[in-house]
């Protein structure tokens, strides 16, 4: 008998990637208000410097829409529960932005 995976076998691929489109371009749009204004950077970070902050935050920001996704569609669908669902989902999703921006502007912003 063959078993199968139905949580992997549920997720809707084209609703998922709506979320994450959206999470990753508000996270691109946060990071170029830090990096777009900067004139001068210093000649230590190299001439590339900048793609290291857009990759990191648009990854986290990508994760975060991700994993909103999951919590609205997985947890309540209804009353206070989806509420605090959606809360705790838009935390989670400030959280893990601030974490990719910090690893993403380490070494250069942030040293």
């Amino acid at each position: 008998m063959i078993q199968t995976n139905n949580l992997t076998n549920n997720i809707n691929k084209t609703s998922l990637i709506k979320p994450m489109i959206i999470g990753a371009g508000i996270a691109f749009a946060l990071i170029s208000l830090f990096l777009f204004p900067i004139q001068d950077p210093d000649a230590e970070w190299g001439k590339f410097w900048m793609v290291k902050p857009f990759i990191l935050v648009t990854l986290a920001g990508a994760v975060g829409g991700a994993i909103f996704h999951f919590i609205a569609k997985m947890g309540p669908q209804n009353g206070s529960k989806k509420t605090m669902a959606v809360i705790s989902s838009i935390l989670i999703y400030i959280i893990g932005l601030w974490i990719g921006t910090v690893l993403g502007l380490d070494g250069t912003l942030w040293d």
